[in-house]
């Protein structure tokens, strides 16, 4: 006796349609500073319109989004206002570093600029350049969502391991004025194509 399935009715595992639907329906927090934050929002604009591409619309109430794009330099005056944000975000959550200002401190290689926000967040993506362009945050939005759809789980299992745990317990609010001269215990996390 073989099954047969109605031509209107579709199989596939929960995990994979919630992913799906995450990786679909992405709300981008923009965290801009600089001359990056300008070419975010060439990004949003209409000849790229980044809407297309799942990242519909950008909330500036960490509580309603669930990617946060951090695009130029972060002193260390604003570290603890970053964090804050990050920490409000609700899971699962991911995070952009676009530019060279945000991954490494770019040219800014002074006491005052956080070189590289991977030190005090987990970041997921790196978009390299001074600025980047547009489509190059685009690529690491397919990127992100590819990663999503592999990685991701309904009960969020992937947020419980070891290395994501260690990451929450590092994962201080630096009070304002702190100037941080040792290095986070944050791991290092790379680009998924790396």
């Amino acid at each position: 006796m073989e099954l047969t399935v109605p031509e209107n009715v579709a199989i596939t595992k929960l995990d994979w349609c919630a992913n799906w639907c995450r990786k679909n329906s992405l709300w981008p927090m923009p965290f801009a500073t600089a001359c990056c934050g300008i070419e975010l929002m060439a990004t949003g604009a209409s000849k790229h319109d980044v809407a297309r591409f799942g990242a519909e619309v950008f909330r500036f109430s960490p509580r309603q989004c669930d990617l946060m794009i951090v695009a130029g330099r972060v002193v260390m005056k604003m570290l603890p206002v970053l964090q804050r944000i990050w920490l409000q975000m609700p899971e699962p959550k991911w995070c952009i570093s676009m530019g060279a200002c945000a991954s490494t401190g770019g040219v800014f290689d002074t006491y005052c600029v956080v070189q590289g926000i991977d030190r005090f967040l987990p970041v997921d993506m790196y978009v390299p350049g001074c600025p980047p362009r547009p489509e190059q945050l685009i690529q690491a939005i397919i990127d992100l969502q590819d990663k999503i759809q592999r990685e991701g789980t309904l009960n969020g299992r992937e947020f419980l391991t070891p290395q994501r745990q260690q990451e929450k317990r590092a994962l201080q609010i630096i009070p304002t004025g702190e100037v941080v001269s040792r290095p986070s215990p944050l791991p290092i996390l790379t680009n998924s194509h790396a």
